[in-house]
């Protein structure tokens, strides 16, 4: 039978040679349906994060694995800022090291992406009936080494998949033709990161508006304490231009607030605290804000975004597509490393500047407090972040369809 293969006992023998690895500290899994979803192809983990918030945001109570191929660091991945979403390395392929992941986890569905298949992994996940997709496969994530000589599994692997969907017709052959059912697979688009709209009062984003009616607005947003300094001198050079200009400073973390206050202060900048005191008036240039929560509402109000984290090393950027999502055109830095395919793929549409100093920011900021200047970058954003949204969809609506299912044979 095809699970005593030649080659897969060949590779059982290899992979239990090296031992099992230490037991790793997995956060307790949380009650209820677990979608367990492999990034397989380090550079795509932002797309299946994307996908991942996404269902959440979708479906009330479920909780997503994201899984991470080698390679793939886990300090070199966003934070993710829900408490239901993990983000962990995939176990190693020793027997005791996926029994041990299926045990902890026990996923309700398993969605693969790319490919780079596991052998154990994947035939033991089927073995305990749960249901496993794929989705994003290509030609390179099934002709490494490991797929050459091991045809034989790669045919019994593909096998254990209810449908498969490949990013190119080209992907789709070479699948085919190493055993995968015509039946169960489909070319569609590639996965790609899109981002979520992130949410805001109605009420608040109508008393901002009527507040800032006619007024021009730029917004500068997880801004660092090394960066503030930037932030204000491009204010300044930026006012010259547009005397009522508004800059909404919103801080990284809560004690940074502080720091941006007294220094917009220090430097003359007529100042105040969001959530502290009313609305701006017509007098105020500087306005500081601490709560994350409130970003949705800044996106909405101001055409131009600033996103910091992005000048200083270490940091790693934050997320652009969540400025595209609301309309407003990007400015960032140099330092983008967890974020930098969203930046490139904006930045390649017209949707995106870097800018590396203040002088270079304070002049972005006044071409393109212009509304039409604005607007086409938003508009080139929208276009980006709209481009995976069928697939995403799609994909999403699979996965209820199953995980109904499932709910409903119990």
């Amino acid at each position: 039978m095809a699970a005593r293969s030649l080659g897969l006992t060949a590779y059982r023998a290899l992979v239990r040679r090296g031992g099992a690895e230490s037991a790793p500290a997995y956060a307790p899994r949380p009650q209820g349906e677990l979608v367990w979803m492999h990034a397989a192809e380090a550079g795509n983990v932002l797309a299946v994060l994307d996908l991942a918030k996404r269902l959440m945001a979708m479906r009330d109570r479920v909780a997503v694995l994201v899984t991470l191929p080698e390679g793939a660091a886990a300090h070199d991945i966003p934070t993710t800022e829900s408490r239901d979403l993990f983000v962990v390395q995939a176990p190693s392929e020793h027997p005791e090291n996926v029994e041990r992941f299926l045990e902890h986890w026990q996923p309700s569905l398993c969605l693969w992406t790319w490919g780079a298949l596991r052998p154990n992994l994947v035939l033991e996940t089927s073995a305990r009936g749960c249901p496993m997709m794929m989705i994003d496969a290509d030609s390179a994530g099934f002709d490494g080494r490991r797929d050459r000589w091991l045809p034989d599994v790669t045919r019994q692997l593909l096998s254990a998949f209810e449908l498969v969907f490949t990013r190119s017709p080209t992907a789709l052959r070479r699948l085919v033709q190493l055993g995968l059912p015509r039946t169960k697979g489909e070319a569609t688009s590639p996965l790609l990161a899109g981002g979520q709209a992130l949410r805001c009062a109605d009420s608040d984003l109508a008393d901002m508006s009527a507040c800032l009616v006619g007024r021009p607005v730029w917004y500068a947003t997880q801004i660092l304490p090394e960066e503030i300094p930037v932030v204000l001198t491009a204010h300044r050079q930026a006012l010259r231009l547009s005397h009522r200009l508004l800059l909404i400073l919103h801080t990284h973390d809560y004690p940074t607030a502080d720091i941006a206050y007294e220094r917009a202060r220090a430097r003359g900048f007529t100042t105040m605290r969001w959530g502290d005191d009313p609305y701006p008036d017509e007098t105020t240039q500087v306005m500081v804000a601490d709560d994350p929560g409130d970003r949705g509402l800044f996106f909405r109000v101001a055409p131009v975004s600033f996103l910091g984290s992005s000048l200083v090393s270490g940091h790693g950027g934050c997320d652009p597509f969540e400025a595209s999502a609301l309309g407003s055109a990007v400015l960032y830095g140099p330092k983008v490393r967890n974020y930098l395919p969203s930046y490139g793929r904006l930045a390649t549409a017209g949707a995106a500047r870097i800018v590396n100093d203040a002088g270079a920011l304070g002049n972005a900021v006044s071409r393109l407090i212009a509304p039409d200047q604005a607007a086409t970058m938003a508009h080139a954003g929208w276009d980006v972040i709209s481009e995976g949204a069928e697939l995403a969809d799609r994909v999403i609506e699979l996965m209820q369809d199953r995980l109904d299912e499932q709910m409903g044979a119990t």
